[in-house]
Parts: structure tokens; C-alpha cells; sequence
């Protein structure tokens, strides 16, 4: 990064108190709408921060070849799942986007190339959490997307770029689920707070005792450890958010869980403050 970047970062957003940095568990489509202790969760996050300018939102989602940043002025409200009621579809998330607050974000990443994508939108990654924490859509929002062609190392290393932004007011979310196994759902329990499959169980034992002990090297590798792991996260989509929001870390900064709850057998909730 050059004293330019910094510049047309200072122009847009003056130096504020650092913001902290959110991994948020959205679970599912239907917390949008829903009323629930997690989205209470979520709301209370909001008010234990301070207003964000802007907001960067890392979901699980966005899944690209390549990086990419939303760069339209008016993103979208995107449904991109099926078979939920049409209320879920119904719901828009009519929040601004910032093009240059893109622009800015790819110049931080570089040498990385990040494309400024006028495509995308807001996932419900993002917007399904995102309406709880700021209801009146009055603060803009931005998407980073994940390069599914690179390993876990490299997205923690690659969110360190970004501490910048946390220096001007932008809040930074990743958004997805520690522990993620749709495939093996338990129905019966899909909205029992606490029903947890045992190795569910074990994964975020684990997990969380790495998170609050600074042991990311052992959740950046999560693919050595384990049989219960390796159920927890079969496919790294939702997990990867979590990689870039302990990216963001300092040595010297708190790191809180919160919705720290399983549900469904094969769910985590659990969400992070950073900060």
C-alpha cells in the first residue's frame, strides 16, 4: 500500500477508534425473518459497537475464482437459496454500496488483483444478519468474495491487508458457520438450541478452545485435525469467513464468542467479536 491509497482512504472516511471485526454464525435463510435468540445476538452486537461508516462483508456465499469486490452504487438483494416461504423472498436489504470504498479495498489487496464486480449484490450471507444489526439500511455495504482456489493459509494471510479499513470506521463481518454440514441435518431438531450431533460436539469444543487460546495455526490447518473437523467442515465455503476475520486480529485485542450454540446436529451458531 502507497501514501495514495492512504490518501484516498482518509478523503472518504476520517481516522475513527478502531472497529472491531465481527465472524458472524447466520445459520439459516430463515433467521432473516425469524425472531430468535441469535438474531437478538446479532442485534446486540450492534449496539456494543461503535456506527460503522461502512461495512465490508466476507460471506460464505461469494464463492469465486479469483477475488472480487461489489462496486455498484445500489447492490442488490439477492435470494439465492430455495424452497423457504415466500416472505424470505419477499425481504429486501436496500442498503447502498460504495464503489469507492471497492476501489480502495482491491488497491489494499494488491498485489493481489481483485476485481471490481458490478454483478453480484448482497447475498443473504450478508444481508440476513446485516438487516438485524442496522434495520434502516443506512449504512453502505460492500462484498469481498473468497477465492475457492486458494488454501486457508493464504485467506488469513490475505486479511491482514485489510486492517486498514478497521482504522476508518468500516466494520469488517465474515459471515458462515464454524460447524456446517447440511448433509447431515438432524430435521427433527432443526430449531433445538443445543441438539448437537458428537462429533458436532467435539468440533466446537475444539474450536472454541483454539479461538480463545490465540491458536489460530490449528484452525488454519483444520484439515489435520481429525475426524471431527472433517465432518465440521466438509466443504470450506463456511468456514473461510472465519479464516479472514482472525486475519484481522492484534495480539493485544479481546476475542469474545457469542450464539454460541449448536443446533440441528450439524449446525454451529457460535460468532466472534474481535476487539
Amino acid at each position: 500500500m502507497n501514501l495514495n491509497d492512504l490518501q484516498n482512504i482518509s478523503e472518504n472516511f476520517g481516522n475513527t477508534q478502531r472497529m472491531p471485526v465481527l465472524f458472524l454464525g447466520h445459520g439459516s435463510p430463515m433467521n432473516a425473518i425469524e425472531e430468535n435468540q441469535f438474531v437478538q445476538g446479532f442485534r446486540k452486537a450492534a449496539t456494543e459497537i461503535p456506527k460503522p461508516n461502512a461495512i465490508l462483508c466476507i460471506s460464505a456465499h461469494w464463492f469465486t475464482q479469483g477475488t472480487k469486490v461489489t462496486a455498484m452504487d445500489m447492490p442488490r438483494t439477492i435470494h439465492d437459496f430455495g424452497g423457504f416461504p415466500q416472505a424470505l423472498f419477499d425481504v429486501q436489504y436496500p442498503a447502498p454500496g460504495d464503489p469507492e470504498l471497492a476501489k480502495e479495498t482491491a488497491e489494499l489487496l494488491a498485489p493481489v488483483m481483485a476485481e471490481e464486480d458490478h454483478n453480484w449484490g448482497l447475498d443473504h450471507g450478508a444481508w440476513s444478519v446485516i438487516k438485524h444489526m442496522y434495520p434502516n439500511a443506512d449504512i453502505p455495504v460492500i462484498q469481498m468474495s473468497i477465492d475457492y482456489t486458494k488454501p486457508s493459509q493464504y485467506h488469513f494471510d490475505l486479511a491482514k491487508r485489510l486492517n486498514k479499513l478497521r482504522e476508518k470506521g468500516i466494520l469488517i463481518i465474515g459471515s458462515g458457520n464454524i460447524v456446517h454440514n447440511l448433509r447431515l441435518i438432524d430435521w427433527r431438531n432443526i430449531n433445538t438450541v443445543g441438539a448437537g450431533w458428537d462429533w458436532a460436539i467435539e468440533a466446537r469444543e475444539k474450536t472454541n478452545n483454539w479461538l480463545l487460546d490465540g491458536n489460530f495455526q490449528n484452525i488454519i490447518d483444520y484439515q489435520k485435525q481429525g475426524t471431527s473437523l472433517q465432518y465440521a467442515v466438509p466443504t470450506p465455503d463456511h468456514y473461510f469467513p472465519l479464516i479472514y476475520t482472525l486475519g484481522l486480529k492484534d495480539k493485544s485485542e479481546n476475542l469474545t464468542l457469542f450464539n454460541d450454540e449448536l443446533i440441528g446436529g450439524s449446525l454451529s451458531m457460535t460468532s466472534v467479536r474481535i476487539g
